[in-house]
């Protein structure tokens, strides 16, 4: 006999299963934080304290796992941009959007990789990137038609600058976790427009190119 399971999928969670979610998803954050995303479901039921069997019954893959937890951070950085553009000097949103989504992403791996990677996350975190993009857009050519910008900065400069943070983070944050701010300072002096800037050797990424290097970019490694 056929057993209708759609009511059942509707019902809250009974209050255990609801406190065996939410140490999920706290593991899993702090997990993703510090190692990236190729944290397994064994890697976080260890660290939530629960069967691993509990872990797939609530998120069956990787993906719903990350969109449970990376989504509202994605958002996050888009409503920054959004506060970026509605500053009066252009210049200064800039500096704001970036120095603030350093700040999110240096220290939080799993988020990093959410932003800048297409390797894991479902629907609703792709659809929060897709978001992001246009408006990351739009603080960069506010600042360049401003005259702020060198000329040949383009948006898909910025989420190279999260990374060098990261980098930075991962070489040195534990003996100075706010370290990335000063190379990250470096590099907005380097994009400030300028009387006679060095020419640059090589051009940005295309769109294409972009979208072709979060689709192959696996950032984590073995610890």
């Amino acid at each position: 006999m056929a057993v209708d399971t759609r009511g059942a999928a509707r019902r809250p969670l009974r209050r255990d299963a609801q406190q065996n979610r939410q140490r999920i998803v706290e593991a899993a954050r702090e997990l993703f934080a510090a190692r990236g995303l190729e944290a397994t479901h064994n890697e976080v039921a260890h660290h939530a304290g629960v069967g691993v069997g509990t872990v797939y019954r609530r998120f069956p893959t990787k993906e719903e796992l990350v969109d449970a937890i990376f989504e509202d951070g994605i958002d996050e950085i888009t409503a920054l941009g959004d506060a970026a553009l509605s500053k009066p000097d252009s210049w200064q949103g800039l500096v704001f959007f970036i120095d603030e989504m350093c700040q999110l992403t240096a220290r939080d791996q799993g988020l990093r990789e959410a932003v800048l990677s297409r390797t894991h996350g479902g629907d609703r975190v792709e659809a929060a990137r897709l978001r992001l993009d246009p408006v990351v857009a739009k603080v960069v050519e506010k600042a360049r038609a401003d005259g702020h910008l060198r000329a040949d900065i383009c948006d898909t400069d910025l989420p190279l600058v999260s990374i060098i943070a990261g980098a930075v983070t991962e070489f040195a944050g534990d003996i100075r976790p706010d370290l990335w701010r000063r190379y990250v300072t470096l590099v907005l002096d380097g994009m400030r427009a300028q009387t006679h800037p060095t020419p640059l050797p090589v051009g940005p990424l295309s769109p294409e190119q972009h979208e072709a290097a979060m689709r192959s970019w696996s950032p984590a490694r073995q610890r």
